[in-house]
């Protein structure tokens, strides 16, 4: 499919799914999803001049771990899907950190930000679902500032011998039909399965991430592999 089409796929189906989000996310990773977005939340512990974006925010996790750290930072929360917003805004009644979250209706690859405004830029499980990678990750560069510094978090593949057949056993068999069963839609997580297995390996991300611009980058795989934590700054 082409970008525009892709777009417009993952938009539909993420909203769609939006009801049970986050409980899937919890049920399917044996709630090892908070732990993975509690790592990539203190890698900005130390990057306290300015505000963070948070890519890709959905209903809004990873902000809200951001913003729990630091009661006085602020942290930009965007995503292309208004129903996920629309669900992560509501959960932000009646807690503290919600006051210092603001979520925006865009598209990651075209930020509606002026350049160097984030001193921190966030990406939980999103950047296999933009379109063209490489334009957002040089979107992201333009609004990061000098010093500044990039983590995303992404799903990979485990290259444990033992692990891996297990884990892409799980990918086309399990998680599409507890998703699908649950959400009531089914060609949701088969897509996500599909990304997953799909999506360029973590030395290729990095390269792409130094191509973009970004310094430091460094990988590191969590979870036997499942998950890869990435890093980069902006010189």
């Amino acid at each position: 499919m082409s970008n525009e089409e892709k777009k417009v796929f993952v938009e539909k189906k993420f909203s769609s799914i939006t009801p049970r989000y986050d409980f899937l996310n919890s049920l399917l990773s044996l709630n090892i999803d908070r732990y993975w977005r509690w790592v990539t939340a203190r890698e900005l512990d130390n990057y306290t001049e300015g505000p963070i974006l948070d890519l890709c925010a959905g209903t809004l996790p990873l902000s809200l771990s951001i913003a729990g750290r630091r009661p006085e930072r602020y942290v930009l929360a965007l995503d292309f899907c208004r129903d996920m917003l629309a669900y992560g805004r509501n959960r932000l009644n009646g807690q503290a950190a919600g006051r210092q979250i603001i979520p925006i209706c865009a598209d990651g690859e075209e930020i509606p930000c002026r350049n160097e405004s984030f001193s921190g830029i966030t990406v939980a499980f999103g950047v296999r679902n933009l379109s063209n990678l490489d334009k957002g990750l040089k979107e992201m560069w333009r609004v990061l500032r000098p010093g500044g510094k990039l983590v995303i978090l992404e799903f990979s593949r485990p290259k444990n011998p033992i692990m891996r057949p297990l884990y892409f056993f799980y990918l086309g068999q399990i998680l599409p039909r507890i998703g699908g069963w649950i959400s009531g839609d089914e060609e949701a997580y088969h897509y996500l399965a599909t990304s997953i297995r799909q999506f360029c390996p973590p030395e290729e991300l990095a390269q792409k991430m130094g191509a973009a611009g970004y310094i430091k980058v460094d990988r590191r795989p969590l979870t036997a592999g499942i998950v890869t934590l990435y890093t980069g700054e902006k010189p």
